[in-house]
């Protein structure tokens, strides 16, 4: 199929389309843990799509209520209107959050949640009388999305660099120590590294910081558990200097850490918690930023008449009825299958899996994993540390499994559907892959 595609015109996100558009790899269909690409090959995915997907593709529920909705209703203006899918799924998603963050503003994507994380906190200080809090914190490897604000508070250089200085933002040091090098699950050590924190309160003053925003385990830039204590400690820090803690929740949301949140698997609730992919299985581009009753309230009271806007933001497209159908659909099956208790159940042996088959092979200088995540770091390239996760990759292709590279690591995210034999084909394939390169 891809000799007669005219691959010219698209210019593909987050690709090398040079390389991409000499061996294109087009997938045509979905179905469960599978894809099928144009070759009518059998694609094992091990990755859920794109962290998206893991009640498996082409879910008939979420499919149903996609074509039901569309029918019924195919838009509806979300400014000065609304229609019954949006207040139900946000209600729904106000009883799996944990603490009191019980407001949903609906986006279209992980990055749209973040950016409107970041201008909902920056608008809550200036409605709370304290218009210089709006500096932000990230953290180094963190990534919140590619607009503007989630661009300057992500810490991955390369995305950074092309598009110079922008919001005023420090980023804390990431929590990869040499002593946590193939730990499994969450590191013991690190904690310590949430006092750098302190260090930028006092540099900055308090009353200049608007917000922390971090994932509560890093997830693009290769599955990085937060060290124990570590979050609790950044909360403490928040809390006692009058700082607003968001926390990026696009991939540990809603499965992924064996609970509904990472915030929830790691027993810290933070101001705002934003979400994405998983929220519609994937079927529909879909984001939301829950947030606590002291920031949804205190827009109410600076609102003005009424009638008056109290948060001058929004999209075109916010809880769109067909992605709010495929939530309600998608979160329906998520609590009554019970998956994130599946994963809780299944991780060990996902654990046991990964480190005993890939600890020891060829060039491979870290594994790390939680839920049903995993990643490994390889050894670069002398002068090119992307070449040999994309080559494994593409070896994997090539034997018939989908996995992710992304900087100088290989990622893993089963579905939370995917079963033990599938799981252990997948990783014995990148075992096998990792030897016959370094042959």
């Amino acid at each position: 199929m891809s000799d007669h595609l005219p691959l010219d015109a698209y210019w593909m996100p987050y690709t090398g389309n040079r390389q991409f558009k000499r061996d294109p790899r087009i997938i045509v269909e979905a179905k469960d843990v599978w894809f099928t690409d144009d070759r009518g090959r059998r694609i094992l995915d091990g990755h859920s799509g794109l962290w998206t997907s893991g009640l498996g593709h082409g879910h008939p529920e979420v499919s149903k209520a996609v074509a039901d909705q569309i029918d019924q209703l195919d838009f509806a203006p979300p400014f000065q209107f609304g229609h019954p899918a949006a207040f139900r799924l946000a209600d729904k998603l106000r009883q799996l959050m944990p603490g009191d963050l019980n407001y949903a503003f609906f986006t279209n994507s992980g990055s749209e949640s973040a950016d409107t994380s970041l201008k909902m906190a920056r608008a809550y200080w200036r409605l709370k009388g304290q218009p210089a809090k709006t500096r932000f914190i990230g953290r180094q490897k963190g990534y919140h999305g590619v607009n503007y604000g989630g661009t300057a508070v992500g810490g991955i250089g390369a995305n950074r660099k092309p598009f110079g200085q922008s919001l005023e933002v420090d980023h804390l040091r990431h929590t990869m120590l040499p002593e946590n090098t193939f730990c499994r699950g969450m590191p013991a050590q690190g904690a310590h590294l949430a006092e750098e924190l302190a260090e930028l309160i006092t540099l900055h003053d308090a009353s200049t910081i608007a917000a922390v925003i971090v994932e509560p385990m890093a997830g693009s830039a290769g599955v990085i558990p937060p060290p124990v204590g570590y979050l609790q400690r950044l909360r403490a820090l928040c809390d006692q200097h009058d700082i607003l803690l968001i926390f990026d929740e696009v991939i540990t949301g809603l499965g992924r850490c064996g609970a509904y949140t990472g915030a929830e698997a790691f027993g810290v609730t933070p101001d705002i918690l934003n979400l994405a992919k998983q929220i519609t299985n994937g079927a529909v581009p879909m984001g939301v930023v829950m947030a606590t009753p002291e920031i949804y309230e205190t827009f109410m009271a600076h609102g003005g008449p009424d009638y008056a806007l109290e948060f001058a933001h929004g999209y075109t497209y916010s809880g769109h009825p067909v992605a709010c159908a495929a939530g309600l659909a998608a979160l329906e099956v998520l609590v009554r299958d019970e998956l994130p208790a599946r994963v809780t159940s299944e991780s060990g042996f996902w654990e046991s899996l990964l480190h005993d088959a890939l600890v020891g092979k060829p060039h491979v200088a870290d594994v790390r994993n939680y839920g049903f995540a995993g990643a490994m770091t390889l050894e670069s390239y002398a002068g090119e540390p992307l070449r040999r996760p994309f080559e494994v990759a593409m070896r994997m292709w090539d034997k018939g499994f989908l996995v992710r590279y992304g900087g100088d690591t290989i990622q893993l995210a089963p579905h939370f559907v995917m079963q033990r034999e599938q799981m252990t084909s997948l990783v014995e394939a990148l075992a096998e892959s990792l030897d016959e390169l370094a042959a």
